[in-house]
C-alpha cells in the first residue's frame, strides 16, 4: 500500500521511510549465443543492500513499462530513446550511462515509484531463475490503472467537499495552461533551433571569422600581443 500525508499544503505522498541511491557504473560489452548477440550490461548497485546486479537497457525498458502500466497518475519520465546503429560507439554508451543515472535518480527519490515491488525486484534480483519468476508476477499485478486507487491509504481528515471540488477544478485549470504553455515553449525552440541550424549558423561563423581576423592582426604586434587575450578571441 502507499500512503497521503496531509500537509500544509494539501495532500501529498508519505516519503519513503527506507530511502536509498542507486549507482548504474561500469558499462560492458557482452555477448551470448557464442557471439551472435551482443549488448551491454550496466552494474547497478542500491545503496541499501550494496550489492551489485547487471542490467541490459532491455531490462530498463522493462521496467519504464511496468511503471507506466502501474501508475497512470503519477509522471514516469522517458528513458533515454533506443539507438539501432552507433550502440557500441564510446560516446553514445557513455551519453546513454549519464541519462540513465539521471533516470535512476529520480525513480530512487520519488516516494511512491521507489517503493514499488517490481522496482524492488530489478534493484536487488541477481538469479536468472528468480528474475523470470519475479518479472511473470509483475506482470500479472491486477492493482493497476484504476485499481491502484485501492491500494492507497488516505487520511483520516475530515474534508469539505466543496473545498475539495475548488482545488480540484484549480488543479485542471493549471494543468490545461500548463499542457498549452510547454507546446508553445517546445514549438518555439524547435523553430529556434531549426534557424540556428540554418541561416543563423552562416552568420555565426562570419562573426566567428571577423573575430578570429581581430586575433590575427594583434599577433602582427608582437611586443604588445596577448597569447592568452588572442586565444580567447579566436575561440
Amino acid at each position: 500500500s502507499y500512503s497521503i500525508d496531509m500537509g500544509p499544503l494539501g495532500p501529498g505522498w508519505q516519503e519513503n521511510p527506507r530511502p536509498f541511491s542507486c549507482s548504474i557504473e561500469d558499462p560492458t560489452k557482452q555477448t551470448k549465443f557464442k557471439g551472435i548477440k551482443t549488448y551491454i550490461s550496466y552494474r547497478v548497485t542500491p545503496s541499501h543492500t550494496g550489492h551489485p546486479v547487471y542490467r541490459r537497457y532491455k531490462h530498463f525498458d522493462w521496467l519504464y513499462n511496468r511503471l507506466l502500466h502501474k501508475f497512470t497518475v503519477i509522471s514516469v519520465p522517458h528513458l533515454p530513446e533506443k539507438q539501432a546503429t552507433g550502440r557500441f560507439e564510446e560516446d553514445f554508451i557513455e551519453k546513454r550511462k549519464r541519462r540513465l543515472i539521471l533516470w535512476m535518480n529520480h525513480m530512487t527519490s520519488h516516494p511512491v515509484l521507489s517503493q514499488y515491488e517490481g522496482f524492488e525486484h530489478f534493484l536487488m534480483c541477481a538469479d536468472d531463475k528468480q528474475w523470470k519468476l519475479g518479472k511473470r508476477r509483475a506482470e500479472k499485478d491486477e492493482m493497476v490503472g484504476a485499481h491502484f486507487m485501492l491500494t492507497l491509504q488516505i487520511p483520516n481528515e475530515h474534508q469539505d467537499l466543496q473545498d475539495v471540488e475548488e482545488r480540484i477544478d484549480t488543479f485542471k485549470a493549471f494543468a490545461k495552461k500548463m499542457d498549452d504553455s510547454v507546446m508553445q515553449l517546445t514549438h518555439v525552440a524547435s523553430e529556434l533551433v531549426r534557424k540556428h541550424l540554418g541561416g543563423f549558423r552562416k552568420e555565426f561563423q562570419r562573426l566567428g571569422n571577423a573575430f578570429q581576423s581581430i586575433s590575427q592582426a594583434f599577433m602582427l604586434d608582437p611586443p604588445h600581443s596577448s597569447e592568452t587575450f588572442n586565444n580567447a578571441i579566436s575561440h
